[in-house]
């Protein structure tokens, strides 16, 4: 079965057909889903440290194949669609690459390693799952975070009143998605600019269920400054052969006005406790 569209021809498609078009191959996919395989790593954060440029690097390697889409957020939105609507979104058993070898597959949904309910859920569903963290400066990801959310109108404060907002904002919210099922907090989604630099306390939800020797913690700034050596380092990690990587993009960088210095000190100093206790939870360091 073909893509739903083929690279070359989607800028030729207007949109309303582009989603006629994979609604039909979704629905395919649902009818062939007892032959479909579940994921064998899965990206989990953070959001805006660069999940979607490492998820476009692994899936140049040829015994890696995509999901029907990079972020599925089955096991944040809609885990109540079922384990045959997640199974829909991955390739048949038994694809094998050009060079007649089995592949693998996954997805990247950065909201799961900050979803409370998240880790539970994957642990309940895929225990064996191999997880990927990418973790940035925590001050610039959440400035970041906000720049992103300013930029596709969900963002009306400026950034000094929406991180004095954030608490107020996500009041209540953890205890709602862990104890709602199909609960959606936008304010937990959305602008939780300083509580998703808290990686510490994330990961140890995750180390609840999971051991380190399932994590590959990756450092943002090695990604893009040492590609090749990181890449192959994450290769080996999923049990697959180096790969020479010729498409090194970045993904979804954006340009905005810098930081105000005092503000960028102020919540360094916010972080530098939550960064202490992630080097001592990892055994190693970041240069942040």
């Amino acid at each position: 079965m073909p893509k739903a569209i083929p690279d070359n021809m989607k800028a030729l498609v207007p949109g309303p057909i582009k989603d006629i078009i994979k609604g039909c191959f979704f629905r395919y996919r649902l009818l062939t889903v007892s032959k479909r395989m579940l994921p064998g790593f899965i990206i989990i954060g953070g959001q805006r440290c660069g999940s979607t440029s490492l998820y476009r690097l692994l899936v140049q390697h040829p015994r890696v194949r995509s999901a029907f889409k990079k972020e599925v957020h089955f096991f944040s939105f809609y885990v109540n669609k079922g384990l045959n609507w997640y199974k829909a979104h991955f390739p048949l058993q038994g694809t094998i690459s050009e060079e007649g070898e089995r592949i693998i597959t996954g997805e990247a949904t950065p909201y799961y390693m900050f979803h409370p309910a998240v880790a539970r859920r994957v642990y309940e569903t895929i225990p064996d799952i191999k997880l990927l963290v990418i973790l940035r400066n925590p001050v610039d990801r959440a400035y970041s975070h906000y720049q992103h959310e300013v930029r596709k109108g969900r963002e009306e404060e400026s950034f000094e009143e929406a991180i004095r907002l954030e608490s107020k904002r996500l009041e209540g919210e953890k205890e709602k998605l862990l104890n709602v099922s199909g609960y959606y907090s936008f304010n937990h989604h959305r602008h939780s600019y300083l509580s998703r630099g808290l990686y510490s306390e994330q990961l140890k939800e995750w180390l609840a269920y999971f051991s380190l020797d399932q994590m590959f913690i990756i450092d943002s700034r090695e990604l893009f400054d040492s590609t090749a050596e990181t890449m192959n380092q994450v290769f080996r990690f999923l049990g697959l052969p180096e790969q020479d990587i010729t498409d090194r993009r970045a993904y979804n960088a954006a340009k905005y006005s810098p930081m105000k210095p005092s503000l960028e000190k102020e919540l360094a100093d916010f972080f530098k406790p939550a960064n202490e206790a992630l080097f001592d939870l990892l055994g190693r360091r970041f240069e942040w």
